[in-house]
């Protein structure tokens, strides 16, 4: 049996924010949030999750993500354990005593605010604190530059003897680079007798996990491949270069699955995107959310796809698509918005300066230019003129509009909704169209052209 605690009690006053720090977002995702999945690869019995600062926001993000994603549904439920004054890491899992009361299996400790750490590193630590059936088993790093660091010393079969502060260290201590990674994994009822005794005998009057060591045995140390992975962010800055580490992650992985990415430093892509091989990513394009692309399909420059599916062989050009699908073989922009549920068919066109909202297109339709369809449903092989609008807010309610197959528009017409116009019908340009139109005709709604000979303004006065 495992159970996960993280620690999410944190404020985060270095973020310069009101929102907990482990609520800030890294490639679509909250920072918590990526630390729930980096367990997605064990098998869990209990997830809790330790809040203090703006507790219940915490909570509404982590139960909204959940249900929104739908992929930990095989996973149990969160818990949410309050810590009401944060006290230090020990005082943390001071918390858990009461709801891991009679618990008999091993209690995986991670924060909240170090959202890079891998599924395999995970399972990784897990594996070596089952084999050796240890205590406790710590995450360990080897940095460049440990300065600031508390540091871990081994023997040779990696057995825990000491932690020492950056502070505390002699000279010769200081060139150990092993550092204590803050990630650990407890025999939970070995772990359970000592937490009560823990005490905050140190300049910050806190109690600290790292402690526990002291009264644990065996405690071994697991090294992390990749010393990147602990990076936790306290700073904006930190966010940033936590941003740049996930982009490079997710860039290769595309690249190695056949993925084209031209200039790859101007492109971001979520986590949560799927791409198929042969797409062409151009540069300045952003994918972001639940999108995903298939094969054959060329995006940008200068675009952004969010939560939206693109089908094979479609181009999209300097252009936003957002909620929204785009079937095979269609075009869209240059500088056309897709928004709101837009579904567009296959072999369509939307072209410059078009704006889509809530609106269905059928197979081999067009919409070329200088147009806004909104709340709309238009059939098969439709033809929408230069500078068509719905009209569809009348100042309270949004009303729908419905076009049928083969229908024409003209340059500038306009369609008050509610309206429907048939199959085959020609709506002549300039027309103001009020009223239901029937199949196969020509619609004219606008005013006679009056010619006035001789006419001009008047010269003023001087």
């Amino acid at each position: 049996m495992v159970a996960i605690a993280i620690l999410a009690a944190g404020r985060g006053t270095r973020m310069k924010s009101d929102l907990p720090k482990v609520l800030h977002e890294l490639g679509g995702r909250s920072l918590v949030e990526r630390v729930l999945q980096s367990c997605q690869q064990i098998q869990i019995t209990r997830r809790l999750v330790i809040v203090g600062y703006r507790g219940e926001l915490v909570k509404e993000s982590l139960i909204r993500g959940q249900e929104i994603s739908g992929k930990n549904l095989q996973s149990p439920p969160l818990e949410f354990v309050e810590q009401t004054e944060q006290l230090g890491t020990g005082h943390a899992i001071q918390q858990l005593l009461p709801h891991l009361e009679g618990f008999q299996g091993d209690l995986l400790v991670l924060n909240g605010d170090v959202p890079l750490l891998r599924a395999e590193t995970i399972t990784q630590l897990m594996a070596i604190h089952k084999q050796h059936q240890n205590s406790a088993t710590l995450l360990t790093a080897n940095l460049p530059n440990p300065q600031g660091y508390g540091r871990v010393f081994t023997d040779s079969q990696n057995l825990v003897q000491q932690i020492v502060e950056d502070r505390d260290c002699t000279q010769a201590q200081k060139q150990n680079h092993r550092i204590n990674a803050g990630v650990y994994c407890f025999h939970w009822p070995d772990l359970e007798k000592i937490l009560p005794a823990l005490k905050a005998d140190n300049d910050q009057k806190e109690y600290y996990l790292t402690d526990t060591v002291n009264f644990l045995s065996p405690v071994m140390a697991v090294d992390v491949e990749d010393y990147q992975e602990i990076l936790g962010i306290n700073d904006r800055k930190h966010l940033a270069t936590a941003c740049d580490i996930l982009q490079t992650r997710i860039k290769d992985k595309w690249m190695a699955a056949g993925v084209t990415l031209l200039d790859p430093n101007s492109i971001t892509i979520d986590d949560t995107v799927e791409l198929q091989p042969d797409v062409v990513i151009e540069p300045q394009t952003h994918l972001r959310g639940n999108t995903s692309i298939a094969s054959g399909s060329r995006i940008g420059p200068g675009s952004l796809i969010e939560n939206s599916q693109i089908g094979e062989n479609v181009t999209v050009l300097y252009s936003v698509v957002s909620d929204s699908m785009v079937a095979e073989n269609t075009r869209i922009g240059p500088y056309a918005h897709l928004r709101g549920h837009a579904e567009i068919g296959a072999n369509c066109r939307v072209g410059n300066f078009v704006e889509l909202k809530n609106t269905q297109i059928g197979d081999r339709t067009n919409v070329a230019h200088l147009s806004y369809l909104g709340d709309a449903t238009l059939g098969e092989k439709v033809n929408i003129g230069a500078g068509t609008i719905t009209a569809n807010y009348d100042g309270k309610n949004k009303h729908k509009t419905q076009i049928g197959d083969r229908s024409k528009t003209g340059s500038n017409s306009v369609l008050v909704a509610p309206i429907t116009l048939g199959e085959d019908v020609t709506v002549a340009a300039g027309s103001v169209v009020t009223e239901d139109v029937p199949n196969d005709c020509l619609v004219i709604a606008r005013s006679r052209q009056a010619v006035k000979p001789g006419w001009k303004l008047k010269e003023p006065q001087k």
